[in-house]
């Protein structure tokens, strides 16, 4: 692999200035035709505006290691208020760090970061949870903020180059996931990190730094300061990825699953420790299936409470005795109250659950005992055909099964309609004024919500602007 410097870029006084790699097409696989047609479209647009815009971040790692991305991603020098007023088909969101969301046909949406510092090495004082803010930066800072070496390289189509501050391309090149810069000081500073490295060392079958993994068990503690609904997204995102299996493997070796679920941490100790621990494998495996498919199969979509339900599964039914368990009337009310309140007090409360999720997730776990007595006697009952958890149940006592080793999860039984998927999302917005300095005016009247009325004869929803 061949490389060649670059000057050096200015940084602020804070940040020491450093020297980046550049990796010319010749020394790396990614072809321009590679990239989504959208964010070449963003790119280019980018380009022919004045301004600098880059692939950047997950994009950029999944196609030098040969792999389709997700997501691309795009940083660029210009500000959310000129990304606004360059892309009308686009919107600002965000309250921590301002973000343009690109939006084009089939649903697709194109994220715009405008390029920011690594602010946290210029506060002074105690360490802290990293705060709020949103400082623009150079290509430089914007490198140095970002979590792992490996997510923290540039491609720019103009030269078709990949920039590298951090040794990110040697990490990739060595099967590495390390963080960037000090990792007792980054995972302080936010520890949702840990939970990205393991993340990243799962979806990837990378090997984690030995100094970052160090620091990750040294830190575990730390997570209990961040906001429970940041946690609980950030697992949906592990079970939703394809590669929970590993993810739960290097969750329990590192120390992190008992750190992020302690109902777990007697069951694992206990007798039945590796009984459990092989029951949320082979279910994780199971969802892993689901959830990685051919491009030309129907896609899947699985509930948030049927994945958070599956989480839980081996502790419930170790601790209510299901689904042996085989209760009527009273005593199944009294079971189904006992179920609820537990599930709120050990994953619902920790984790902000909210309460039609809670109780999906109650409907779920309760009934296990239902289908697995029916099934016993043969097929489901007509009664309990006609109930209105009948899908979800089946589907979550199929799991269940998987947990026990029996395949019996059917991917047809999860299948979307393709062109529900694909539905063309229409954003009806008010573009609002740019001032010079490139930031976005107030909205007027209404507090920036959108008119429901338009000069047009038609009108939109059949509502006209009354006329002066």
């Amino acid at each position: 692999m061949t490389a060649q410097p670059q000057e050096q870029v200015s940084a602020r006084e804070a940040v020491p200035s450093v020297t980046a790699t550049i990796i010319p097409e010749s020394g790396h696989s990614i072809r321009e035709q590679q990239l989504d047609r959208e964010a070449l479209k963003v790119l280019y647009r980018l380009r022919d505006a004045g301004f600098k815009g880059y692939l950047v971040g997950g994009g950029v790692r999944d196609l030098y290691l040969g792999r389709t991305p997700k997501d691309f991603d795009i940083s660029t020098d210009a500000r959310p208020g000129q990304l606004r007023q360059l892309f009308r088909n686009s919107r600002t969101i965000g309250r921590r760090f301002r973000l343009v969301q690109v939006f084009f046909r089939g649903n697709k949406i194109i994220e715009v970061s405008t390029l920011r510092s690594r602010s946290e090495y210029e506060i002074d004082g105690n360490e802290q949870v990293l705060p709020s803010n949103n400082t623009f930066g150079t290509l430089e800072e914007d490198a140095f903020r970002r979590d792992l070496t490996i997510n923290a390289l540039f491609y720019e189509i103009e030269n078709h180059t990949i920039i590298d501050y951090i040794e990110g391309v040697q990490d990739l090149d060595r099967g590495i996931i390390r963080v960037v810069g000090d990792p007792d000081r980054r995972f302080i500073r936010d520890p949702v990190r840990i939970m990205r490295v393991i993340r990243h060392a799962a979806r990837t079958g990378f090997t984690i730094e030995a100094e970052t993994y160090a620091a990750l068990q040294r830190h575990l503690d730390k997570l209990q300061l961040c906001p429970p609904s940041r946690i609980r997204d950030e697992i949906l995102k592990d079970l939703q990825s394809g590669a929970s299996r590993p993810w739960a493997e290097l969750c329990m070796k590192s120390s992190l699953w008992t750190a992020l679920f302690p109902l777990y941490e007697e069951c694992l100790q206990g007798e039945s420790g590796d009984k459990i621990r092989q029951e949320l494998l082979q279910m994780f495996g199971a969802l892993d299936r689901l959830h990685v498919r051919s491009e030309e199969a129907e896609p899947v979509k699985i509930p948030e409470s049927v994945l958070l339900g599956a989480l839980l599964l081996p502790w419930a039914c170790q601790r209510f005795n299901l689904p042996e368990t085989n209760v009527r009337g009273q005593k199944f009310y009294g079971l189904s109250r006992q179920i609820r309140d537990d599930v709120d007090r050990y994953f619902g409360e920790p984790f902000n659950v909210q309460r039609m999720a809670k109780e999906s997730m109650t409907t779920l776990l309760i009934n296990l005992s239902t289908f697995h007595h029916a099934r016993a006697q043969g097929d489901d009952p007509g009664w309990l055909k006609k109930k209105s958890y009948y899908n979800d149940c089946s589907r979550f006592y199929d799991l269940y099964l998987e947990s026990q080793g029996v395949a019996a999860v059917k991917p047809e039984h999860f299948a979307v309609d393709r062109k529900e998927v694909e539905e063309v999302v229409e954003v009806v917005e008010v573009v609002r004024a740019v001032g010079e300095n490139g930031g976005e005016s107030k909205p007027r009247g209404r507090g920036g919500v959108n008119p429901a009325f338009s000069s047009s004869p038609q009108g939109v929803f059949g509502l006209r602007r009354p006329h002066d």
